[in-house]
């Protein structure tokens, strides 16, 4: 009972990044330092709901998730987009998505129920918000629902993907096979189940920054598509450095090469969204069907 009304309206704040009618009105409300501090506020709002609910406020963890939504928030509106500030804003979105710093402030009420997805869930749509309605940029047609063209592509790159991966994978000795212990029809709901997990929350977050943002931002200043993706590969490998245990150069090294047939499954379809059913296909095969070192 106490969970479940921070999750509602966190969800209800989340669905704003699939609607780009919705995204627009907000676009309208004001001023841009107007709209950054609507976007602080409701990065607070389902974490008040939640600790008071449950008798769990705490003042710092209330100031550490305000500081840290005030600065993603008011970053595009005090300062100019350049090379600089959007590299330092990407380290930003880093440094805190991976410092866990949400597990000690949202914690575990109770055994298997870590709520830090409240705060990945809001680091996730605040810092998309922030770039789409402060920082002019080229349409990335970010949405929840890929047209049958962008799946279509998108699909077309994960097989590309699979036989390269599979080796790469094979030769740093990466990933083993495991096949599913359920009946087929229980394994058939574990893959659609984890694709759209994916689609909707971690490719749609990676992508976003790592394709429509980075790879452009890299594609403009260096004046080549191919260095900008190669660059923005090897970036999104080295971001998985941290996975498990530092430096885990094994992920990186699928991981860039990855990156590859994402950035180029975008570049294709000009639509992240295509990128994003590449990513959630690649990743729902390795979770489901392998277990890595």
């Amino acid at each position: 009972m106490a969970v479940l009304p921070a999750f509602l309206v966190e969800f209800g704040f989340y669905l704003v990044l699939g609607f780009p009618r919705v995204r627009a009105a907000f676009d309208g409300l004001g001023s841009k330092p107007l709209r950054a501090a609507l976007l602080t506020a409701s990065a607070i709002l389902p974490y008040l709901i939640l600790s008071v609910l449950l008798g769990t406020f705490h003042f710092t963890a209330l100031a550490t998730l305000a500081a840290a939504a005030f600065a993603v928030s008011f970053w595009y509106a005090w300062i100019r987009g350049s090379m600089p500030a959007d590299i330092l804003f990407l380290a930003l979105l880093a440094v805190v998505y991976l410092s866990k710093i949400f597990d000690p402030i949202y914690g575990q009420p109770a055994p298997h129920m870590q709520l830090s997805i409240l705060g990945k869930l809001m680091w996730i749509r605040v810092s998309i918000l922030a770039v789409l309605s402060l920082r002019p940029m080229e349409d990335s047609h970010l949405g929840f629902v890929p047209t049958l063209r962008e799946c279509r592509i998108g699909a077309l790159y994960y097989l590309f993907f699979l036989p390269v991966g599979a080796g790469i994978a094979y030769l740093v000795k990466f990933a083993h096979y495991r096949p599913p212990e359920l009946v087929w029809w229980k394994a058939a709901l574990l893959v659609v189940a984890t694709i759209a997990a994916f689609l909707w929350v971690v490719a749609l977050f990676e992508e976003f920054f790592f394709r429509a943002f980075l790879q452009q931002l890299l594609i403009r200043t260096l004046h080549s598509q191919v260095v900008g993706l190669i660059a923005a590969s090897i970036l999104f490998g080295a971001a998985h450095l941290m996975y498990r245990q530092f430096p885990n150069w094994r992920f990186a090294v699928v991981g860039g090469v990855s990156g590859i047939f994402y950035g180029l499954a975008f570049l294709k379809a000009k639509s992240v969204r295509a990128s994003m059913v590449t990513h959630a296909l690649v990743v729902a095969t390795w979770r489901v069907f392998f277990f890595s070192s």
